[in-house]
């Protein structure tokens, strides 16, 4: 049977997760979060203070760690059994995430967790490398992307609401230091899949994206 796929690829704060959600609930597919899984590794590698260099201890906790996705009105990540949601947000993790995720083997040891979650109803998948290495014979494919201020200043918004205090600035060079990491990465690096819808957010809102999205998939 020919499971649909959609993928959207593109860099942080682009209003991925968001988009993805909201269409796998309206699609009734399955949804797959792959930079939650990363920063799930990094939560975890944390805890267990193992470096960032000791490759073979990283990959034996990548292959060993169980990861749920929930996505209802709010996105509910479960790690071993614990609701980690809150945690995936922090700053420090993401920027462990961003580091580990160019080790090659540690991104090999997630490949086959990632494509296990492709269920028969459909589904959703958003990350950085969806439509060009995970999925790349995906029937849909978009590419979600946002200027780096735009995408700071959303952040920023998202902490102060959390009652966490952000510095723009710092937030705005972290996102273009990440961008650069990410796009420059010898194994899959963030670039737009060849037959991806390119979609810029910056002027627009998460409903108008949604709606876009849908409309390639309908």
């Amino acid at each position: 049977m020919d499971v649909p796929i959609l993928t959207l690829d593109g860099p942080s704060g682009a209003g991925k997760g968001t988009v993805s959600r909201l269409i796998a609930k309206q699609l009734g597919w399955n949804y797959l979060d792959s930079g939650a899984i990363y920063r799930a590794l990094a939560l975890e590698i944390t805890e267990k203070k193992i470096l960032q260099d000791n490759i073979s201890e990283i990959v034996k906790v990548a292959l060993a760690m169980d990861l749920h996705f929930e996505c209802g009105d709010d996105r509910l990540v479960k790690l071993n059994g614990k609701d980690v949601t809150n945690l995936l947000g922090l700053e420090n993790t993401g920027n462990i995430a961003s580091k580990i995720a160019t080790i090659s083997e540690v991104r090999a040891a997630l490949l086959q967790k990632q494509r296990d979650f492709k269920q028969s109803s459909g589904l959703v998948a958003d990350g950085r490398d969806m439509g060009t290495i995970v999925f790349p014979d995906a029937k849909y494919k978009v590419f979600l992307t946002a200027s780096a201020l735009t995408r700071a200043e959303r952040r920023y918004k998202q902490l102060k609401q959390k009652g966490i205090d952000a510095n723009l600035l710092k937030i705005t060079a972290d996102i273009q230091e990440r961008d650069q990491r990410d796009s420059e990465r010898q194994f899959a690096p963030l670039v737009p899949a060849v037959d991806a819808v390119y979609i810029d957010s910056s002027t627009m809102s998460i409903q108008s994206v949604v709606a876009e999205v849908l409309s390639l998939v309908h």
